[in-house]
């Protein structure tokens, strides 16, 4: 049997062999890395320094958030709005999923598990403290990591609904980190402007 100390670390480092195997790339400081095992990284260190003491199931959430995500492509599903929220649907599921396996294999109790389901499948959003925490890290990543590569591919009016949605999201913690972000300036320009 796993010791409990031993088991949040086991998790993390299953999570991570999972995701190395994506085939999708991206930069990160002038390295090639797998597209989600990064994400994972990233998720991680926001929750830790947005909750340090943050626990196991909502590490593990963080970290399986995006866990062997290639492996659903968008494409299999209706084009449109329809398909893509049964997309994500489904992905949420298979995060679950592939989360409580690991779990599972390492001792973790049913309780445990399922929280970290419900917290991938983003239940009780605004209700629960955890899954409000986890929805403010995915908020920090995309606006810290992705949201200068994604203004650029749309236009200001998208961008700025794409921000006041995100915000609307978020709690005050997260606000108040966003606010704090070094960001380029048009990526500053336009979530002032959505903020307005």
């Amino acid at each position: 049997m796993t010791e409990p100390d031993e088991r949040l670390e086991l998790a993390l480092a299953e999570i991570d062999r999972a995701n190395m195997a994506d085939p999708n790339m991206e930069m990160d400081g002038g390295e090639e890395k797998p597209k989600v095992y990064l994400y994972g990284l990233r998720m991680t260190g926001w929750l830790e320094k947005l909750a340090p003491d943050a626990s196991d199931a909502l590490r593990v959430a963080a970290r399986a958030q995006h866990i062997e995500r290639w492996t659903v492509p968008r494409n299999e599903f209706p084009m449109g709005v329809k398909g893509y929220n049964q997309w994500r649907t489904g992905l949420r599921k298979f995060h679950a999923k592939r989360a409580g396996e690991i779990m599972a294999e390492l001792g973790y109790g049913e309780e445990t598990i399922q929280r970290t389901g419900d917290l991938l499948q983003k239940k009780h959003l605004k209700k629960n403290a955890e899954t409000q925490m986890l929805e403010d890290v995915v908020c920090m990543v995309f606006l810290e990591f992705e949201f200068d590569h994604f203004a650029a591919k749309h236009e200001e009016e998208k961008l700025i609904d794409i921000v006041q949605k995100t915000w609307g999201k978020m709690s005050k913690i997260g606000h108040e980190a966003a606010l704090g972000l070094e960001m380029s300036p048009e990526g500053k320009r336009l979530i002032g402007k959505a903020l307005a």
